[in-house]
């Protein structure tokens, strides 16, 4: 069994995380933070970090980026797992994550969805394949109370396309006014906002003649739970390190 702690409950990536563990043999929601503190289910919600009693093996981590120093200073007392899928982390931030993983096991990601890590995956691939001779344009879309911009899957996305390129590949977001001619060391970026659109990610490789795009659309927000359930799973007992979906997916 394992236990599990959410952050953010309260909010609707963590009430569905909290509902699908319900429904898990495997799992348990042992507490919850949150501003709102309280209880749901009989599951004990605190205001704030400091409160906890319970001891979980593994937090996630749906809330905030200005959570960050709360969350790995319980994981780091307490010898648990942490779930980073919250978005809109600093540089700073990231260094943070990165130290934490030398103590604690880290799991980051900017998507837990299946199926977009199986898509970043073909779009390394595809951009391997391709090469220069491809222009890559990457369109994001999501609802209109997202805060950030672009999303951290899109910056996932571009990452895994300049890889194939050895990060010599340069990111330009939106394009306005005489820009002039595309350079090749270009992946555009864009972003989309509006009504109630969960999550929608498309690269986009353009050649002589001829258009290749790989897509996906999250048409739930229960996809996401189900990753954070499924990384849950994967996390608990691991030793100290930084982790993502695709570690989960080749386990």
């Amino acid at each position: 069994m394992v236990n599990i702690l959410i952050s953010g409950i309260f909010g609707h990536m963590g009430r569905n995380v909290f509902e699908l563990a319900a429904a898990d043999e495997d799992v348990r929601c042992v507490a919850g933070v949150d501003l709102k503190a309280g209880s749901l289910c009989d599951v004990p919600v605190y205001g704030s970090f400091s409160n906890v009693k319970e001891n979980p093996d593994v937090i996630i981590d749906f809330s905030s980026a200005q959570n960050l120093d709360n969350i790995l200073n319980f994981a780091r007392k307490n010898g648990c797992a942490v779930i980073l899928a919250a978005t809109g982390y600093t540089a700073e931030q990231l260094e943070q994550i990165n130290a934490a993983a030398k103590e604690i096991p880290v799991f980051k990601t900017a998507n837990l969805s299946v199926g977009v890590n199986l898509l970043q995956k073909l779009v390394r691939q595809a951009a391997a394949f391709l090469g220069e001779d491809f222009d890559v344009e990457i369109i994001e879309r999501h609802h209109n109370l997202k805060k950030d911009a672009p999303s951290g899957t899109a910056y996932m996305l571009a990452s895994s396309v300049n890889e194939a390129f050895d990060g010599k590949k340069q990111y330009v977001y939106g394009r306005e006014g005489m820009v002039g001619a595309r350079e090749k060391a270009e992946i555009g970026i864009h972003a989309v906002r509006g009504g109630t659109i969960v999550g929608e990610h498309e690269v986009m490789f353009a050649g002589e003649d001829e258009i290749i795009t790989l897509s996906h659309s999250a048409r739930s927000k229960k996809v996401f739970a189900a990753g954070a359930i499924r990384a849950a799973k994967f996390m608990c007992g691991k030793p100290a390190g930084l982790y993502d979906m695709q570690n989960v997916l080749s386990d």
